[in-house]
């Protein structure tokens, strides 16, 4: 009988390679925690610890190599939390911005299959010419450089792996499944909050493997720029786009990453920073809708010297009032006002009236003493010092705020390797004033009142009716209280074990009494071995319970 393979023997199967691998990097512990080595630990792996396997790799190193030897889902992971060092601790983040995609090339022949099945046509029917040899390979796709039949233009063709949807998508209901063990069973790991940062990366992931969004953020993005003679976005061409295959404008010019390393006196290297900044800040203080990852790969000088936003898979989105906010937020800094600065955190929400700590305003405040003291006129790093300065004090960020400090903190480092005379600080106050400005408008401000009137008079028509719910309620004995139970599994652990250990004592005194079967010592084997076995494992339970109480 030929026995076929299903999603959750698949899914047994991989979580057994991610075991070998971890334990492997002496992490086998993440899994030995959920499972029953945690009451056997004699059973566990020890043997890379004893041996001394990793006398020279770091914790950080060592999860990188995790996270490279498990493939894409997971390479794609954490590129992502190389950008959230408020989760994963600044170390860490450094370690991962260091992961590249080093999947190998898929086969031609498996990626025309795709092609010509997402667009319904053969090859040669859509494109007159196409290299076979991919000009850019990651994890999820490769890139191609081609000719459209129809109108004789060079374009680019990205296209998805095959099977990357379904690998992922496996891979992604382990780590739900990891991440939900872990938070309830090993408490260290509770301060990272990991099914929320799975759910996050499930969310982002899944959004990528859309080419359709992709395509989207592009034309948006293009709307955005229309008019700003210095920017390019490459141009899609939907007929030939699918939810895995994105046929655009091939961009012909030098990469910002390579314009750092070499000579390229036809380029003008401080308009080039000019433009990056300028455009950027337009993208989050004007647009609200921002490219994710501005590193100098995803830049591109064309031939007549525009610059040009490439892969625009991830994107941020900020609301009317977050870029309003964020404005008076970089006007403050730009102040250099701690109380002020502190309390804009907290209204905006990236703080909480609890974390507003003397330690953390003591270090915003050596921080701004630091640039101020120095008497520098610009901004530069100082974004993306405070929100190390949280990140050190334990504040876990809003995502699209990191994003934001991220990207600025790309676009000044590229700048000042531009231009070492760059400053930042110039366009972004503009951009600032000109928000503030905009937000006292008399026509913006009417229409802001107007809202507040509405909310206001919803609240009053609301209240007395809620009052007398909640007064009801109260008198019937029906309002229910929320208790959150800390440590509780652990202990339902322990009482399991106990009422186990009972129930062999008691097996093993019947099987005493019973006075059968072989004996040693005139005693049943059997008995005397449930005694033995009690113990041991009572004995260890009093142990680690003693250990946990110091």
């Amino acid at each position: 009988m030929k026995v076929k393979p299903s999603a959750r023997n698949e899914n047994i199967k991989r979580l057994n390679e991610i075991y070998k691998v971890l334990k492997k990097n002496d992490f086998g512990y993440l899994i030995e925690e959920n499972t029953f080595f945690k009451k056997f630990p004699f059973l566990r792996n020890y043997q890379a610890e004893k041996e001394g396997y990793f006398p020279d790799e770091s914790v950080p190193l060592r999860i990188r190599k995790v996270l490279e030897e498990l493939g894409p889902a997971y390479i794609k992971l954490g590129q992502m939390l190389s950008t959230r060092p408020d989760l994963v601790g600044k170390d860490i983040s450094e370690e991962l911005q260091k992961l590249r995609d080093n999947t190998p090339v898929t086969p031609f022949d498996e990626i025309k299959e795709v092609i010509e099945n997402e667009l319904e046509s053969p090859i040669e029917d859509i494109y007159s010419e196409i290299d076979e040899s991919p000009i850019g390979s990651a994890s999820i796709g490769q890139v191609y450089k081609a000719r459209l039949k129809s109108t004789n233009e060079e374009v680019a063709i990205k296209v998805q792996k095959p099977n990357s949807y379904e690998v992922i998508k496996s891979d992604v209901q382990i780590m739900k499944f990891l991440a939900t063990r872990t938070d309830r069973f090993l408490y260290k790991t509770r301060t990272y909050n990991l099914p929320a940062m799975v759910s996050e990366f499930e969310r982002s992931i899944f959004k990528e493997l859309n080419y359709i969004e992709e395509v989207m953020n592009m034309q948006n993005l293009a709307k955005n720029f229309k008019g700003v003679s210095y920017i390019k976005i490459p141009k899609a061409y939907t007929d030939y786009c699918s939810s895995k295959v994105i046929t655009m404008e091939l961009i012909n010019g030098v990469e910002v990453s390579d314009l750092l390393e070499g000579e390229y006196p036809e380029i003008d290297k401080k308009k080039i920073a000019d433009y990056g900044v300028k455009s950027y800040f337009k993208q989050i203080m004007i647009d609200g809708f921002f490219h994710a990852d501005p590193h100098p790969g995803n830049l591109i000088v064309t031939e007549d010297n525009k610059l040009c936003y490439i892969d625009e898979g991830m994107m941020g989105i900020l609301n009317e009032t977050f870029k309003s906010n964020l404005a008076e937020l970089i006007l403050l800094l730009l102040s250099g006002n701690t109380d002020n600065i502190m309390n804009q955190l907290i209204y905006m929400g990236i703080i909480t009236p609890a974390q507003n700590t003397p330690e953390l305003k003591e270090d915003v405040n050596d921080l701004l003493n630091l640039y101020y003291g120095a008497d520098l006129k610009n901004m530069d790093g100082l974004m993306e010092d405070l929100l190390n300065a949280m990140v050190k004090n334990n504040v876990i960020l809003p995502r699209e705020f990191v994003m934001i400090g991220r990207g600025i903190a790309l676009i000044e480092d590229t700048g000042k390797k531009l231009n070492p005379k760059f400053n930042a600080a110039t366009e972004l106050k503009k951009l600032s004033n000109k928000i503030i400005l905009n937000k006292y408008k008399p026509d913006r401000v009417a229409k802001t009142s107007l809202n507040y009137f509405l909310q206001l008079e919803h609240l009053a028509k609301d209240l007395p009716d809620t009052i007398n719910k909640t007064i009801s309620k109260l008198e019937e004995g029906e309002l229910e209280v929320n208790l959150k139970h800390m440590g509780i599994g652990e202990l339902t652990n322990q009482l399991s074990v106990s009422l186990i250990i009972s129930a062999i004592i008691v097996g093993s005194s019947l099987a005493i009494l019973a006075d059968k079967g072989p004996t040693l010592f005139d005693i049943p084997i059997i008995g005397l071995f449930g005694f033995v076995f009690s113990a041991v494992l009572g004995a260890y339970l009093v142990i680690q319970y003693m250990i946990e109480r110091e």
